[in-house]
């Protein structure tokens, strides 16, 4: 009886010394709908089938947005030229904020036919991204493009902290000029996603903004992995990864403002694992 009496005034303890929305933000969990797919009944349906199945979260609970055209085009038709109506808009996204240790991706392979999880992965690093479990699907087939808006949008809800404009469209142009190139060229798109990637770090190791230098850079990659793009691919592939590189004191500036959202399980100078390990080891010695 007093073990039992002991342990509940730990854990009072606890729930007073914890930060109050420190775990489990009221927005941790946030679905963004397009907007042609929350119009349509059996298309929602068929979106939140998908992540019941695979986020095994409770969507009655999440917070729940509609992306619109208006907002992707905001982004895309300064970038690509791209402009979307509003029937377009279908890929949808879940963020879970709560499975935060690195950030991952799970695309639904079956409806979003040209963007990758790793293409996610990669753009939202670009952002200043790096916590949380996203899924994206739509209920037909779909580029996926469109969702990239979305997730962005989860995100600015769960931590309640903006993103700003110049890193979205930065991350935006990345996913659509990669979309761009698979489309057109029909190379792989986990190795394109892989050549960005690793062109993007060694231009962030050496703070490298010369365009003619990021394009030797990526030429050298090509021949070096035999893969087959085209010149012109070559120039907007480095026009991309030159715009994600121009925007890195926003980039670092977001990262500072997420930071308390974005942690690893710390706050205030204490872990709260290391307090439920202390208090479970305090009841056992008594």
């Amino acid at each position: 009886m007093r073990k039992i009496t002991i342990a509940i005034l730990a854990l009072i303890v606890l729930a007073m010394i914890i930060p109050i929305g420190f775990s489990g933000e009221a927005n941790s969990v946030v679905v963004t709908y397009g907007e042609a797919t929350h119009s349509n009944s059996d298309y929602k349906s068929t979106v939140d089938d998908f992540f019941n199945s695979y986020a095994h979260v409770d969507l009655n609970s999440a917070d729940s947005r509609i992306i619109y055209a208006s907002e992707v085009n905001q982004i895309s038709s300064g970038i690509s030229g791209k402009t979307y109506s509003s029937n377009q808009i279908l890929s949808s996204a879940l963020l879970d904020l709560n499975d935060n240790d690195n950030l991952e991706v799970s695309v639904d392979k079956s409806k979003i036919k040209t963007v990758t999880g790793d293409m996610y992965i990669s753009a939202l690093k670009s952002a200043g991204i790096t916590k949380g479990h996203v899924y994206v699907t739509s209920p037909v087939s779909a580029t996926g493009e469109s969702a990239l808006a979305g997730i962005m949008n989860s995100y600015e809800a769960a931590t309640n902290v903006e993103i700003p404009e110049k890193v979205k469209e930065a991350a935006a142009d990345e996913i659509s000029t990669q979309a761009e190139i698979v489309d057109n060229s029909g190379v792989d798109p986990n190795s394109l996603s892989k050549l960005v990637d690793d062109v993007k770090q060694e231009v962030s190791k050496d703070n490298i903004t010369d365009h003619n230098t990021i394009v030797n850079i990526i030429n050298n990659y090509v021949q070096n992995n035999n893969i087959n793009i085209t010149n012109a691919d070559i120039e907007n592939l480095a026009n991309s990864i030159e715009q994600v590189q121009n925007v890195q004191g926003d980039v670092n500036y977001y990262k500072g403002q997420v930071s308390d959202f974005m942690g690893n399980a710390t706050s205030n100078g204490f872990s709260i694992d290391g307090i439920l390990d202390w208090i479970k080891s305090f009841i056992n010695g008594i």
